[in-house]
């Protein structure tokens, strides 16, 4: 599907002028997390998706003290100084960037999550491109027509949007604040959501007014054009209803104007709080591809990219305090996403160029709280063309929360991603935890010879799940699967040929039973 067709189905899906808080509002028909969850036991959970639009800088972000050298010389000119990272309690040669204090307070208190070195194999470096890889959980060489969420949806409300709402289903449900309606909804033959965007204000809008318009003949009619807009859109009474009987309740929150992701955050604590049904929310930041000045010079703990962590770090904080007061708390997990991070080595403009993996942040009080998985891998003396090394595939993510915080089916789970992908131990509940995945990096699988000249081989034991495991080059880049089956309990090998492989050094990303691995192999011919 072209922009072109894409937009005309978006358009067909319907769009209705309307705002809050002066951003578009967007309600979505009921997508798979929605009916995904009306299947289960927890329908009063809610999902909130912060997009990072740009690709942001995970090195700079989480940063790995345990390679800090490494990590200056990569970076001589943007580096945060190593007296400046904050540490995270209880956990050594690791930091965040200085900027984001709220967020290591939330992760003392156990309510941060984060995931190192997330992304996918083969990635695209087009903003774009890598962008619809995300919202349709596609693989690098295949072009979904369909949204992951749009794709269950066509199976079970073919009709849309006729006879929606109805009395089932009073609230949109899901929201976006302050964006396009999203490919994540699109589906087979149109978009799966309803617009609802125009330049007015949230609080005009839960107080029945509108913008004022010029004292004309076409004035007047403006004003008419749009109270009818308000009072035929499907969704606005259930939005105002919930908006009316709630206010936020904390001072934290930045003055309105000042970080706009605190704002769209906001209005989203107000309308759960208000009792509104929508399960999933979208929100974003933009201005994460910093090519160029992305530090200030002699003064790296400061500039654009420190900025934004810092906004991102208020407004997940107060966002958090809000539900707390709120008596909500227990129901809101959240989730960061950019469409890639950035190189290893930064450039002469004081920026970085689009990357591959990086981290993501969770945040929430039923989480379990913590770092999942290893700092990245830095080499000696990167070049321009060096990228961290993938570690965990973000549909895992995303399987993750629609299995563990939505209780999906592993039927619908298939439908939805189109394969099979582990999950993690985020949620409160769930059967494992951080230290087990951090035990079977350490232990759990044995490659042989290493250095490789013809072979290696791979020793693991089997869990009585699925394995999945791939090799990837210095950069990144998947070059071959090596499994993708089921084994039983017990100790199994694999060889892997490496005599057509260029000396250098290597990675096996290893997948066993949810549990995951980043093993380094260098070949030596």
């Amino acid at each position: 599907m072209n922009r072109k067709e894409f937009l005309g189905n978006t358009i067909k899906a319907g769009m209705i002028p309307i705002a809050i808080n002066g951003f578009g509002l967007k309600a979505f028909a009921d997508s798979p997390l929605i009916q995904f969850l009306n299947k289960s036991g927890n329908e009063d959970r809610v999902l909130v998706l912060v997009q990072l639009n740009g690709g942001n800088d995970g090195l700079n972000t989480v940063i790995p003290l345990d390679q800090y050298s490494k990590y200056y010389s990569a970076r001589t000119n943007i580096a945060i100084p190593e007296n400046k990272v904050l540490s995270l309690s209880g956990k050594l040669g690791i930091g965040l960037h200085p900027s984001m204090s709220q967020i290591s307070n939330l992760y003392s208190d156990g309510k941060i999550g984060i995931i190192q070195n997330v992304g996918y194999p083969n990635q695209d470096f087009s903003h774009f491109r890598s962008t619809d890889i995300w919202l349709t959980a596609s693989d690098a060489d295949k072009n979904e027509e369909t949204g992951w969420m749009g794709r269950y949806l066509d199976t079970k409300f073919p009709n849309f949007p006729n006879g929606y709402p109805n009395t089932t289903h009073p609230d949109p449900p899901a929201i976006q604040i302050g964006a396009m309606i999203s490919p994540a909804l699109q589906g087979k033959e149109m978009s799966m959501g309803i617009s609802i965007t125009d330049p007015s204000n949230f609080y005009q809008f839960i107080n029945g007014t509108v913008d004022p318009a010029p004292n004309t003949p076409m004035g007047h009619e403006l004003t008419f054009i749009r109270l009818v807009a308000q009072q035929t859109q499907q969704y606005a009474g259930s939005i105002k209803s919930a908006a009316d009987k709630i206010t936020n309740k904390s001072t934290k929150y930045p003055s309105v104007g000042t970080n706009t992701l605190a704002d769209q955050l906001k209005i989203v604590a107000r309308l759960v709080a208000g009792g509104l049904k929508t399960r999933v929310y979208m929100v974003s930041l933009g201005g994460f591809d910093t090519h160029a000045t992305q530090v200030v010079a002699g003064s790296p703990e400061t500039g654009t990219h420190a900025t934004l962590l810092g906004r991102i770090s208020a407004a997940i904080d107060a966002f958090q305090d809000d539900l707390k007061l709120l008596g909500i708390e227990n129901r809101v997990l959240g989730m960061t996403f950019s469409e890639f991070g950035r190189r290893i080595k930064s450039n002469d403009s004081l920026g970085t160029d689009h990357g591959a993996a990086a981290p993501m942040f969770m945040f929430g009080s039923q989480l379990n709280g913590g770092v999942y998985g290893k700092n990245p891998f830095i080499p000696d003396g990167p070049s321009g063309g060096d990228n961290i090394p993938l570690e965990f595939d973000f549909r895992s993510i995303y399987a993750t929360i629609l299995k563990d915080w939505f209780e999906v089916s592993d039927t619908d789970l298939q439908l939805v991603l189109k394969s099979n992908f582990p999950t993690l131990p985020l949620v409160k509940g769930t059967s494992t935890n951080v230290t087990e995945i951090n035990e079977l990096h350490t232990s759990d699988i044995i490659c042989y010879p290493n250095p490789a000249i013809d072979f290696v081989t791979i020793q693991f034991n089997g869990q009585n799940e699925w394995v999945q495991a791939r090799l990837l080059n210095n950069e990144g880049k998947e070059l071959l699967p090596i499994c993708n089956e089921f084994y039983a309990f017990g100790k199994h090998e694999i060889k892997l040929e490496t005599n057509s492989l260029t000396r250098g050094i290597y990675f096996i990303q290893f997948n066993n039973g949810g549990k995951f691995a980043s093993k380094k192999i260098i070949v030596n011919h």
